[in-house]
């Protein structure tokens, strides 16, 4: 397994609003397809209202490189800029966990 969390600062409420459009459309073509994206949730951060958070697991790292090279993502990856005024990102090595399988 292969995994990342995001956190996405928007600049303001309307930003917030057409990153959280922009997100929809982009989760209904990973759900359609990437098979190998196992987890891909986008959360409102609670009394944080221009933070998103999001956590994505991938069945292995390849399927992730597969995933950043859809033309889709990548149209999200230029897009969002215009939206946010910070991005964290941390890659996750998962080492346990319910509903997922940990190869060692």
């Amino acid at each position: 397994m292969f995994g990342l969390m995001v956190r996405f600062t928007c600049k303001d409420e309307t930003a917030a609003a057409a990153f959280d459009d922009l997100v929809s459309r982009t989760g209904e073509q990973i759900r359609a397809h990437e098979p190998r994206t196992v987890v891909y949730a986008v959360h409102r951060v609670g009394g944080r209202p221009l933070e998103r958070v999001f956590y994505e697991l991938y069945r292995d790292e390849d399927a992730f490189n597969e995933h950043e090279s859809k033309d889709y993502v990548r149209a999200f990856l230029s897009e969002r800029e215009q939206y946010l005024s910070a991005t964290e990102v941390d890659r996750l090595d998962v080492v346990s966990g319910v509903g997922v399988s940990v190869e060692r």
